[in-house]
């Protein structure tokens, strides 16, 4: 029998690593080349076939990777949209891509129920919340579209494996509370980047008494939490679920019993043979696993929450927030964090008999057309529909802004979705609040936020916060990826040995996209590389771009900006260092386009957004991190010590000329000043990040793929 082990994301990262030397033990802060079992997209698919076309690519290596669902705007009837989804489904079938038509339902729902999520597998999706098929075992994490291209064309992109954070759920929930609660009180008690860019591994005892669907609803909403993967063992609970649903799957199909009728085909990912290969054969890792960090979250000390509004950092006690009879315009039972037979289930008990209050709209969708079918079957759907909720199709809608039933301006919704964040399902003037489904549908028929009738407040703990903490880090085993070493790295042909220049310091923490590449430019699609160069930077330090193109005109009159030495080849040009959490904000590819064109090979920080740092990879931008140095620059060289002000002189962007040599084989860093030099260590990047570097980016990387395939 299959049974839980310490660290469920290692052995699976180390699984489907592609070309890592023999011998090879893949860790936390490494950059590895994944061939993930499977990658979905879905509305999105459009941009990435015109993106995938854009670099030449015209066959898919391997169809049976993919996965197209068509989710996103299914409400959306008008000729456009429709022309859109012919063409997807049209690009399917012509390259035999397993394809789901708009109605059939939320594509992170679909991958779990058709198996493509899968225990002890990686599997990635465009949408950042394929987190939640840590819910069922699998390893699931988000791309960018650039990253779905060149997987398509290659069946291979780069991934950084990251931190590992142990949290551990003790106890066991009272009457009443739902997994639903657990991550809404999560999210807002460890509400200081506790979980930022990390692998969370869920354990404890309080771990068995959860449901697979309360689990489905955790993993997902790790994603607001900030973390990249939410992770469950694969236990008792998990294998008694695939045994259920094993004999759903098999009830499709109509068999007989006689043997002159040929069985049916078996499911190609949920059947017998992959059930007993899970349970006969687990994955095991190594006991001692390392974590970053270790948080305690202990259950039986939590009643149910409420996140908002407009934050899911922001979390109250359900007890203490229905005092004030918050009163509500709409509510939503929709999206593919709570809208499975188990929410629909549960709304229904609460709905029964009652009617949806004057002045409220409920509107109801499942998050797949197989839940709506059972949940029809068992009569709760029936139910909901009785006491006058709005059905909406089996899709994303309100959850992500799109279609009928948004909130407008003054208006108040509770939903049982996974973000509230302002505007996001409607009016930026509006307030959102999250909730559990039972929660929700309590509100729609009294008309303010409150709970059940039938939640007995005898059987609840306190209303104050739960009991949660983290174990000081003296008391757990030194990370890997706390630690940097210095050990030479062998390079990838054409990679820089170093990378020099003028060190720029930019004081902030939190510098966002729009700081960096501002907005206004951001759609203007025939803009060159040399435009965007002048005005990098512009919303943050308007002088910045006219700084490195100085700096860059001077390095040029003496040394040219790739020089080489025998095997060693120096990158020059402005090295620019900042604060924490570096390119936060949107998706804008060209935060580090510009970056790049203006001069600047290499950007040093305490840590970074993470799709920032997908971005700037892809476009051949080093990315390296060093608190130590960024820990001297703000004592030296900022207004009282800290970050946020400029620097001494009142300036955005320090230069005080100094020169700074990295070395990419080592990770040694020297920065020298007129009467200062001062060593640091930073870890470099791997050799998949080198090679898309060689390639000038990942669409060259894919270029050269397909040259040496054919």
């Amino acid at each position: 029998m299959s049974v839980a082990f310490a660290d469920p994301t290692s052995p699976v990262v180390q699984k489907y690593a592609v070309d890592v030397p023999n011998g090879k033990v893949v860790k936390a802060g490494d950059y590895v080349m994944i061939r993930p079992e499977h990658v979905m997209t879905h509305d999105n698919t459009g941009p990435v076939i015109s993106k995938f076309k854009s670099i030449g690519a015209t066959k898919i290596v391997d169809p049976k990777q993919l996965v197209f669902t068509l989710d996103h705007d299914v409400q959306n009837k008008s000729d456009k949209n429709l022309a859109k989804y012919f063409a997807i489904e049209s690009f399917a079938r012509q390259h035999g891509v397993d394809f789901y038509p708009a109605g059939r339902g939320i594509g992170h729902q679909i991958l779990v129920e058709e198996g493509y999520a899968f225990p002890y597998t990686l599997t990635v999706a465009s949408d950042s919340h394929s987190n939640m098929y840590g819910g069922v075992g699998c390893v699931g994490t988000p791309i960018v579209r650039t990253d779905a291209a060149a997987l398509w064309a290659t069946g291979k992109t780069w991934w950084q494996v990251p931190r590992m954070v142990r949290v551990e759920l003790r106890g066991k929930l009272a009457p009443g509370v739902t997994g639903k609660d657990i991550i809404v009180a999560l999210c807002g008690s460890f509400n200081k980047d506790e979980v930022l860019n990390a692998a969370i591994e869920f354990t404890g005892e309080g771990v068995a008494s959860l449901s697979v669907d309360e689990r489905l609803t955790i993993a997902n909403m790790t994603t607001e939490w900030g973390a990249l993967v939410g992770v469950f063992p694969v236990d008792q609970t998990l294998l008694e679920w695939y045994e259920q649903t094993l004999k759903r799957v098999e009830l499709r199909s109509f068999g007989s019993g006689t043997s002159s009728i040929p069985a049916p085909p078996e499911h190609p990912r949920i059947n017998r043979r992959h059930l007993d290969a899970l349970k006969a054969a687990p994955l095991v890792s190594d006991t001692g696993a390392l974590y970053s960090s270790h948080l305690v979250f202990d259950l039986s000390t939590l009643v149910p929450h409420v996140s908002g509004p407009n934050s899911v950092k922001i979390s109250t006690p359900l007890p203490k927030l229905e005092t004030s009879r918050i009163p509500i315009q709409k509510a939503y039972l929709v999206s593919c964090t709570n809208s499975r037979v188990s929410d629909i289930a549960e709304a229904a008990a609460v709905m029964e008999g009652n009617r949806v209050a004057q002045g409220v709209e409920f509107y109801i969708a499942a998050a797949s057309s197989l839940v709506q079918q059972e949940s029809e079957r068992l009569g709760h759907w029936d139910t909901l529909v009785a006491s006058g909720a709005k059905v909406l199709p089996a899709g994303c809608g309100p959850c992500i802004g799109l279609g009928t039933g948004l909130l407008e301006e003054g208006e108040t919704g509770i939903s049982a979705t996974n973000r509230n964040y302002k505007g996001r399902m409607g009016h930026p003037n509006a307030q959102a609040y999250l909730a559990s489904p039972a929660v929700v549908a309590a509100s729609a028929v009294k008309g303010y936020i409150c709970g059940p009738d039938s939640l007995d407040s005898t059987r609840l703990p306190p209303p104050d916060a739960p009991t949660f903490y983290a174990v000081p880090s003296e008391s757990l085993p030194a990370s890997s990826s706390t630690l940097v070493q210095t050990v030479d790295e062998p390079l990838f042909p054409g990679f820089p040995s170093t990378f020099s220049g003028r060190l720029l310091f930019a004081p902030q923490d939190n510098l966002n996209t729009d700081g960096i590449y501002p907005g206004k430019y951001t759609y203007q699609d025939d803009i060159t590389l040399e435009r965007q160069a002048q005005v990098v930077m512009e919303n943050y330090d308007p002088t910045f771009a006219g700084t490195v193109a100085s700096i860059i005109a001077n390095q040029q009159l003496s040394t040219p900006p790739t020089s080489t030495d025998g095997n060693d080849i120096t990158k020059a040009g402005a090295i620019l260092v900042s604060g924490y959490n570096f390119g936060t904000g949107s998706s804008r590819e060209q935060a580090a386009t510009a970056l790049k064109a203006a001069g600047v090979p290499a950007v040093i920080a305490g840590s970074f957004g993470d799709i920032f740092k997908r971005n700037a990879i892809n476009n051949g931008l080093v990315c390296l991190e060093c608190s130590e140095l960024v820990k001297d620059l703000t004592d030296a060289y900022t207004r009282d010590g800290k970050r946020g002000g400029g620097g001494k002189k009142g300036e955005l962007t320090v230069n005080e000329g100094h020169e700074i040599r990295i070395n990419m084989r080592d990770g040694s860093v020297v920065v020298k000043g007129r009467d200062y030099e001062k060593r640091y260590t930073v870890r470099t990047v791997g050799a998949s990040v080198q090679e898309l570097w060689v390639c000038g980016g990942l669409e060259g990387y894919i270029l050269k793929s397909i040259q040496s395939q054919s």
